[in-house]
């Protein structure tokens, strides 16, 4: 498994301090009795060396000393032939560390070792993962919510991936329920208004009026012409009905591929009516107590779990309410497909739900903890400053497909992967078609293709570069080289940050400091020109650097272009 750099660091540090407070306690110069825990991490403040530790802080109360007497007697006795090479005590006793040289060849060496799977970690082995997202209902195109929700769910599961998980990722088709009978009198009113007939079927009040339903409706006339026109009215809406959902869905799916979105199960809703799986789990519900009946109706009792007020399952009329259908959903991911951990993607206005369903979860005897969510804010996009409600195509709501006629796929996935999702989000569509280096992304792809210009200008000139084993790479000493090495090395350990808080935006941070200390680097150390085994250094930076723009793009699947 490729090696984390950074927490190696951290590690080893840890393991100085704690060998130096032991040597100070045989000298005399400290007492015995300090806790084992204590915080090895990044100096808040740049300059202040490479790593910095709170030991003397936590220390003080258990040893009875000032932080500041702790701090120089451990600082005193720590071993500066390995990984630290320099300490020093600041402020009332913090301890900053500076990393040798070897720590910074070294991770060179192990990104070129890893390769194209430099960042892989094990963590998530063995743990079965569903993350479920976009789930739009098949009724019409898919919106801005689903474009964000989409590549946040689509990144965060090659994260999950990435550290060690089992991943499935999921669509969960609404193909059941009154929105689609509603499609289904939609297109029939569409139908018979192409036939020339629009008052025998007139418009559902609550009808959907969006172009993609007379489209529907007009390709089935243009198949099967008028044989529904003295059909059973309930048959011809079903299979109305059914035509739709099967154009629409092959739409969704063909939106989701361009925006190189995957998905491994589209999970039917109609499945849960049809196997009997509602039924069961509201009879799992009955005899866990959690049910009652009252007008008719079954109610889950929620409030005994935590939600403000009860919820109707099964309605009087008999038929299973959306809740219903909900919990039988989570149960088959828990119980019949074996998921330990559910990622749930919804819009911020979902809130309710993420409520509902743990307590539903509880209800079934399922740890509710196993289903997490990630809520999204809303999206508004920008043009000239000012907002876009509607299409320039059609004159309604702005769609996936709308947004990607207008900007790249590149630039899609970047920047809604460029903000925690719980934050709403400004889009900016002159930004996103941009070629300058104010656009993220092409500062980024950019960084990448200047790289491969250095490779390939050396190679014009007989130079490529050796292995970085053969090479002395302690010669990277500019500040602006270990800025670099330090932030490569980082790569690791963001993304188990990213898949342990959920937060794909974590990737586009780094990615672009990574492009800015890679510019910065070039533009303060020469490659060309230097001495050759500072060059040949500084040539293997150069190409580790894109191994690492790489690794990083290739999770958000954005392209590394060669040239710009």
């Amino acid at each position: 498994m490729p090696k984390n750099p950074r927490q190696l660091a951290a590690d080893a540090a840890r393991a100085a301090i704690l060998a130096a407070y032991e040597q100070a306690v045989v000298t005399g110069a400290l007492p015995a009795g300090a806790p084992g825990q204590f915080d090895v991490s990044e100096p808040r403040e740049k300059g202040r060396g490479d790593l910095a530790s709170n030991f003397a802080m936590v220390w003080a109360k258990p040893l009875g000393l000032p932080p500041h007497k702790i701090a120089e007697a451990v600082a005193g006795e720590l071993d500066l032939s390995g990984t630290v090479a320099a300490a020093e005590v600041a402020g009332p006793g913090f301890v900053n560390l500076r990393l040798s040289a070897d720590w910074y060849a070294d991770t060179l060496l192990a990104i070129e070792q890893a390769g194209d799977d430099y960042g892989k970690s094990e963590g998530g082995r063995g743990r079965k993962v569903q993350v479920e997202y976009v789930s739009a209902n098949p009724t019409g195109p898919m919106h801005l919510g689903n474009a964000r929700g989409g590549v946040l769910g689509d990144t965060l599961s090659t994260i999950l991936e990435w550290t060690g998980c089992d991943v499935t990722r999921e669509f969960y088709l609404n193909d059941a329920g009154n929105q689609v009978d509603l499609l289904g009198r939609t297109m029939q009113a569409r139908y018979f208004e192409l036939l020339g007939d629009p008052d025998r079927y007139p418009m559902p009040e609550d009808g959907y009026h969006g172009e993609d339903v007379i489209e529907n409706a007009r390709r089935y006339l243009e198949l099967y012409g008028d044989k529904l026109a003295e059909a059973d009215e309930g048959a011809r809406v079903a299979e109305l009905r059914d035509f739709a959902l099967e154009q629409n869905i092959a739409r969704m799916k063909a939106d989701l591929a361009r925006y190189r979105i995957r998905h491994d199960v589209f999970f039917p809703e109609s499945s849960l009516y049809e196997t009997g799986a509602v039924e069961q789990t509201l009879d799992r519900l009955d005899k866990n107590g959690a049910l009652y009946e009252q007008d008719g109706a079954l109610w889950f009792a929620a409030s005994r779990y935590g939600v403000e007020k009860d919820d109707v399952l099964r309605k009087s009329n008999g038929f299973y309410t959306y809740y219903a259908a909900d919990i039988a959903y989570h149960h088959n991911k828990f119980v019949t497909r074996g998921f330990d951990e559910v990622i749930d993607i919804f819009g911020a206005d979902h809130h309710g739900h993420s409520i509902r369903f743990k307590a539903g979860m509880a209800a079934l005897g399922i740890d509710p903890e196993r289903l997490r969510f990630v809520l999204i804010q809303f999206v508004r996009l920008l043009r000239d400053g000012e907002v876009v409600r509607m299409s320039k195509r059609t004159g309604k709501a702005v769609s996936l497909a709308d947004l990607l006629d207008e900007i790249p796929v590149d630039a899609a996935r970047f920047f809604f992967c460029s903000r925690q999702n719980d934050t709403a989000m400004d889009f900016d569509l002159d930004l996103a078609v941009k070629q300058e280096n104010d656009n993220p992304v092409y500062y980024v792809q950019y960084a990448h293709a200047r790289i491969c210009s250095i490779l390939r200008n050396l190679a014009a000139e007989g130079v490529t570069p050796r292995p970085a084993d053969s090479l002395d790479l302690r010669l990277l000493v500019a500040e602006e080289e270990r800025d670099l090495i330090r932030h490569l090395g980082d790569f690791p350990q963001q993304l188990i940050l990213a898949a342990r808080d959920l937060d794909p935006s974590r990737l586009t941070k780094y990615v672009s400091e990574a492009a800015s200390l890679f510019h910065r680097f070039y533009t303060a150390c020469h490659v060309r020109g230097e001495q050759e085994a500072l060059m040949q250094a500084r040539l293997k930076l150069c190409q580790l650097t894109g191994q690492v723009l790489r690794n990083t793009l290739g999770i958000l699947k954005v392209t590394c272009p060669e040239r710009m």
